[in-house]
């Protein structure tokens, strides 16, 4: 007699956690302010000006953006933050930065907002393996935020989780 196939992982009070669920959806772009600049090093303030108002910032619209400077100029902090309110209401989001600062801010973002209470002294396996990278301060942040509910939290799959915090008894 064969017995029927049980999923004991699903029957389980095991919480499992997939960072990609909190990925921010959209597409990413980079502002590179070098390109407003002469000879990629110079701000001039009066042209700078112009050319950003000409720029058509459309082309930004619903993108999360990374604001940066590609070469060695030394700016301003203004220069940085007069791209930044150009894309106020055109961007989803825009910070100054690379594309790697923007993951870990919009990671972050979703974190701190993540509900803990499904997690209320359950085991909790946070997901290993992605489709895209995940920064490792997500990892962490989640891990900081889920050590004060979780019973125990363990990295990887069910079926070979690597244990990584227990709260004592």
């Amino acid at each position: 007699m064969s017995q029927p196939i049980v999923n004991r992982v699903a029957q389980s009070p095991l919480k499992v956690i997939d960072l990609m669920e909190y990925h921010s959806k959209g597409p990413r772009s980079v502002v590179d302010v070098a390109q407003w600049l002469e000879q990629g090093f110079i701000l001039r303030e009066k042209s700078y000006r112009v050319q950003l108002d000409a720029f058509d910032w459309s082309v930004y619209q619903n993108h999360f953006v990374a604001i940066q400077c590609t070469t060695d100029a030394i700016l301003p902090s203004w220069a940085l933050l007069l791209v930044q309110s150009k894309l106020i209401g055109v961007a989803q989001q825009a910070i100054i930065g690379t594309l790697d600062d923007l993951e870990k801010i919009l990671f972050t973002q979703q974190l701190l907002r993540l509900d803990l209470s499904p997690y209320q002294d359950a085991p909790v396996i946070v997901k290993g393996c992605s489709e895209k990278e995940i920064p490792q301060s997500a990892y962490a942040l989640l891990l900081d935020r889920l050590q004060s509910v979780a019973k125990k939290i363990s990295f990887g799959e069910a079926c070979s989780a690597v244990p990584i915090w227990m709260r004592n008894k």
